[in-house]
């Protein structure tokens, strides 16, 4: 065993290296990225709770149409966002792809229904675009940004903005 000590030169290395794998570390974002309709979406992994399959669902009376309802996983009772009546996108057809992303919006635990979960995802901050002033589908206070690939663009949602405050407040009257 040798007790072998760094230079003063291999120490400055050392943290340059250091210092660099964390500015690397800051650049890059990991996203859940799913799709809904035709197009693909991301959220922040570290909003991300989990993704189940769905279940069963209570439907709820009186509330928005973009909330499917209320279900009970593992003794929390989370609402069910729709994310296609959401977004005025046509409704879709479930089958063995759908699923449930729970994630957290604000102080709130909410299932958000996707056509299909594909990956996660390691973007740089070069990726990232504002989106464009002339955002043409979806509410522009939803979309946080557009993430570049090659041959393709993913919408990077902004979860503080998927909810209203008053939507929110809803939600907990229901889980409450």
């Amino acid at each position: 065993m040798s007790n072998a000590t760094a230079t003063p030169n291999q120490e400055a290395d050392i943290k340059d290296l250091m210092n660099t794998d964390s500015e690397i570390n800051a650049e890059v974002t990991q996203l859940v990225s799913f799709r809904l309709a035709n197009e693909e979406y991301g959220v922040d992994i570290m909003r991300v709770q989990e993704i189940i399959l769905p279940g069963e669902i209570t439907q709820m009376p009186e509330v928005p149409d973009f909330i499917r309802g209320l279900i009970n996983l593992r003794g929390h009772v989370i609402p069910i966002v729709d994310l296609r009546k959401r977004f005025g996108l046509p409704a879709g057809k479930h089958d063995e792809h759908t699923r449930i992303i729970v994630v957290n919006v604000g102080n709130k635990t909410i299932g958000m229904v996707v056509d299909a979960v594909n990956e996660v995802l390691r973007i740089n901050e070069a990726q990232v675009e504002p989106p464009p002033s002339s955002v043409v589908g979806i509410d522009h206070a939803y979309i946080e940004s557009l993430v570049k690939f090659e041959d393709k663009l993913l919408i990077l949602l902004n979860m503080d903005n998927l909810l209203s405050s008053e939507e929110v407040g809803k939600l907990t009257g229901l889980t409450a």
